[in-house]
């Protein structure tokens, strides 16, 4: 057990990047290993004699087999093993497979020299078998201290990083907090349960899906329907923006200044009553809407449950068979929210993740690199992309706990008295600093004018959890359920020269993205299996789901219980005809929601391919930096980047950023 322990402890703290911080952590870190291995060690005990010198010895080879595995796999891919992996030979043998003897390292093999030493003191009968008789009380008192021990594991661990189970964005989390040979249990289970739920589905699961979209869907809007046919697009993630900083000051100054203009331009198509429809995938869930027009899921992330195995027609694969080049670029691991395998499922080329950019100790702040510093580095690569291009750009800086060194502060903090909310204007403002630098750069090397700039808050920054800030925040004595229910609202802009822009006041939500996006491209989507309804259309229907089975529209609100008007009063008795209008939101809401996770969880998009569309084989991507530079390489013959436009000159010094970290 103390070889067993020291040996995963040193494989941590070497092999692995878990993020440990603070004593906490790495505390739990030096903990979790024992658990698990007094669990699996003591099954030993309720043996007698040789029966249990071996199965002890065969523990010990699994789990350092096991180790092992996991080492030469996060070397190559910054993850941790899955069932899902494994038994997807494309996944697993994606250039590991052909580069093994390039992974090992020497030390690597210290995971197997307990088994090795210990097996030949038993050889050499160093270690004499023990034949008594089984002591079935201290078989049990091991088993039972293995059980408070990680009950005591696991109550940290959920205090130091709650949800730690439901909310699985990151293995790395599990492995750090819980063990990696608690996270194979834990991997295996889901994988049980993902899997049954998808044997058991079938082709005809699809017919209610089918007959749902024939019913529901909304027709194009032939006064917006391929606007941006050819154009380059560009995703620009804001980092738990909400829409109650456009135009809010803190002492006369604007937190958001270039956004506010962006917002207000002539060729902006603006919607103020756009709603995030997140649940605990948060960030992942926001991707999963506006790339595929389904919902997260009630619990849990669909890009770390299902983005490894599922079938998805996803808009960077249409994009991608109809000549884009499709990137997405983030500056934090590419194993966060299961990214590195998802984004191969939905059809991107690239990703350039943390491995792309260039790294010091004050360049990344909680997740990932400081955005100025992110987008001025993922300019050198945006240059490089053939054109049309779809290029999506998350932000992380705007992040709770919303802290920022005081170097980069450049606007005071609100004075709510709640530290968590207080701060969360200088994250904004940088964050606007930075998109007002990426805007200038667009604009100085033409992209601006040759491509269609969606940009979009993708959840709440402040949770209902601070009703006391929020009020402050919006002027308020205090706030309802409704307010908060408003409080939801992200924004959401589609920019381009000559687009006729302005506030749109539409009611709608992440879901609608997607469609929204596909109509102006010009791309027909009417054969596709998609929940959501093109916002410019004038038919659709403008009831905004929540996850949680609540919703918005522009006549009823439904919290919970609760019922209120356009104008936010609350309905304390029904008539019989607004009875009748609530039930048929709340029945539609129910609706969509159901059918997409029936979607997600049968795994049914494998049964329908829509007319168009080839299904994306994920073996073809790979990004690692080395393939991803070499593809870069290749693309660049295509003739039509911006580098190439530019005569083979980089445009990388068009890019000016105000960072004190790079002077």
């Amino acid at each position: 057990m103390v070889c067993f322990w020291i040996k995963t402890y040193w494989a941590y703290q070497t092999k692995f990047n878990l993020g440990v911080t603070g004593g906490v952590q790495e505390a739990i870190l030096i903990l979790n290993p024992l658990p698990m291995g007094l669990l699996l060690f003591g099954i030993a005990l309720y043996f007698r004699g040789k029966k249990s010198y071996w199965i002890m010895m065969i523990i010990d080879l699994v789990a350092s087999l096991w180790l092992f595995a996991n080492m030469l796999y996060y070397r190559e891919f910054s993850d941790f093993l899955s069932l899902g992996i494994i038994k997807s030979s494309g996944s697993v043998s994606n250039n590991l497979g052909l580069s093994i003897m390039e992974i090992i390292q020497p030390s690597d093999f210290l995971v197997f020299l307990d088994v090795i030493v210990i097996a030949a003191l038993l050889i050499f009968k160093v270690l004499k078998i023990d034949k008594r008789k089984t002591n079935f009380k201290i078989a049990g008192i091991v088993t039972l201290l293995a059980v408070v021990l990680f009950a005591v594991d696991f109550s940290a661990s959920e205090k130091n990083r709650s949800q730690l189970l439901t909310r699985t964005f990151d293995n790395n989390y599990i492995v750090k907090y819980l063990g990696i040979n608690f996270y194979a249990g834990y991997n295996a289970y889901q994988t049980y349960k993902e899997s049954s739920t998808r044997a058991n589905a079938s082709s005809n699961d699809l017919k209610s899906v089918l007959a749902y979209l024939k019913k529901n869907r909304a027709t194009s809007n032939v006064s917006y329907f391929g606007k941006a046919k050819g154009k380059n697009v560009f995703i620009f993630h804001l980092e738990s923006f909400q829409q109650f900083l456009i135009n809010y000051k803190v002492d006369g100054k604007e937190v958001t200044p270039n956004i506010n203009k962006f917002y207000s331009d002539s060729n902006t198509l603006s919607f103020d009553n756009f709603f995030n429809q997140v649940g605990q995938g948060k960030t992942s869930d926001a991707e999963t809407m506006l790339e595929n027009s389904l919902f997260g899921l009630p619990s849990g992330s669909v890009m770390t449950q299902y983005g490894t195995s599922n079938t998805f027609q996803a808009l960077p694969a249409i994009l991608d068979q109809r000549g884009y080049t499709t990137a997405a670029f983030h500056g934090d691991v590419g194993s966060f929210w299961n990214r590195d395998n998802t984004y191969k499922s939905w059809g991107y080329k690239y990703f350039f993740d943390d491995d792309y950019y260039k790294q010091k100790t004050d360049y990344s702040v909680g997740y990932g690199l400081k955005d100025k510093i992110f987008l001025k580095q993922a300019a050198n690569y945006i240059q490089q992309l053939p054109q049309p291009f779809y290029a999506k750009l998350i932000t992380v800086t705007n992040h709770y706990p919303y802290e920022l060194d005081k170097q980069n502060q450049s606007i005071p903090k609100t004075t709510t008295g709640d530290k968590t909310v207080d701060g969360y204007v200088q994250t904004a403002h940088y964050l606007d600093q930075a998109f007002g630098e990426f805007i200038s750069y667009l604009k100085k090397t033409g992209l601006y004018n040759n491509s269609m700039i969606v940009v979009y808050g993708d959840h709440y920054g402040i949770s209902n959890n601070h009703k006391k800030a929020i009020a402050q925040l919006l002027g308020k004595k205090s706030v309802t359920s409704y307010d908060l229910a408003m409080f939801q609202k992200v924004p959401f802009m589609i920019h381009m020269n000559g687009l006729k822009g302005g506030i749109n006041h539409t009611y709608g939500g992440e879901i609608d993205v997607m469609p929204t996006l596909e109509d102006l491209l010009g791309i027909n989507s009417s054969n596709m299996i998609q929940l959501g309804n093109d916002l410019l259309s004038k038919d659709r229907n403008q009831t905004v789901a929540f996850r949680d089975g609540d919703f918005v529209s522009p006549t009823y609100t439904k919290v919970g219980s609760k019922v209120y008007d356009s104008s936010g009063n609350l309905i304390k008795t029904l008539t019989s005809e607004q009875k009748e209008q609530v039930d048929t939101m709340q029945s539609h809401t129910d609706k969509v929601l159901s059918l997409s996770d029936k979607i997600i969880t049968g795994d049914l998009l494998r049964f329908y391919t829509p007319s168009g569309f080839k299904k994306v084989n994920k073996s073809q991507y790979s990004y690692k930096y080395s393939d991803g530079i070499k593809n870069l390489k290749e693309d660049q013959k295509k003739k039509t980047s911006l580098i190439e436009e530019n005569g083979g000159k980089s445009t990388a010094d068009l890019f000016k950023t105000d960072a004190p970290e790079l002077k």
